[in-house]
């Protein structure tokens, strides 16, 4: 993890433009090649970034972060005020609760529930920045990449989304697809994954475990 405090403008180009004047602001470049521009607030999201695969050219005034389909992300460097790097080693990724570990061993039992005609290739299939809930084969033998999470957030999109792009550089999986499954996924999240060319899939934690809802017991 490499990371900057800089006085700093930022441009991005690409299907929309936007601008950051001249303020300090943090920047992140992750291991996996993310570059993320923060304000001192503002919890976590980034007021601007540039998603893996990317290349990352530095000048001495000026980054230029591009991608394959052609966004630029400019940062111009005003005031360089500290330039520090770790190592963190791999990420064990994250813990999941009782609910959220149980919805994935019974979706990993029956894929189907998620979307007909899917086969269980492998579940916690590793990669060099965590484990992949679920890898299965659609009737295409197209890899499906498959996130689950008991809520469905912006941050589970982005996930999912870094694991697709560590995965698209495997040639024996591509070409894939990531599915974003979830006992409930908000309307932010599903704008964000329909933008990402993700599908969403709501499932329900009762069905899935083959008990009836009080509400279909009455009739």
């Amino acid at each position: 993890m490499r990371v900057v405090i800089a006085r700093c403008s930022v441009n991005y180009e690409g299907r929309l433009s936007a601008h950051l004047p001249s303020a300090v602001r943090l920047i992140m470049v992750k291991a996996d090649g993310c570059v993320a521009i923060h304000a001192d607030g503002g919890a976590y999201k980034p007021l601007n970034w540039m998603n893996a695969p990317n290349r990352l050219i530095e000048e001495p005034h000026e980054w230029r972060v591009t991608n394959t389909k052609g966004d630029t992300l400019r940062i111009t460097m005003e005031e360089l005020l500290s330039d520090s790097s770790w190592e963190f080693g791999v990420d064990p990724g994250l813990q999941k609760d009782g609910v959220e570990a149980h919805l994935q061993e019974l979706l990993a039992a029956d894929p189907t529930r998620i979307e007909d005609g899917l086969t269980l290739v492998r579940r916690e299939h590793s990669t060099d920045i965590g484990p992949v809930d679920l890898l299965c084969r659609d009737p295409a033998g197209v890899a499906v990449v498959i996130e689950v999470k008991r809520r469905g957030e912006i941050d589970g999109v982005e996930q999912l989304t870094r694991y697709l792009a560590r995965m698209e550089r495997d040639p024996t999986l591509r070409p894939l697809r990531g599915i974003f499954v979830a006992q409930s996924i908000k309307p932010q999240a599903k704008v964000l994954a329909q933008s990402r060319d993700i599908a969403c899939v709501e499932v329900d934690y009762d069905s899935l475990r083959g008990i009836e809802s009080p509400q279909q017991a009455l009739f």
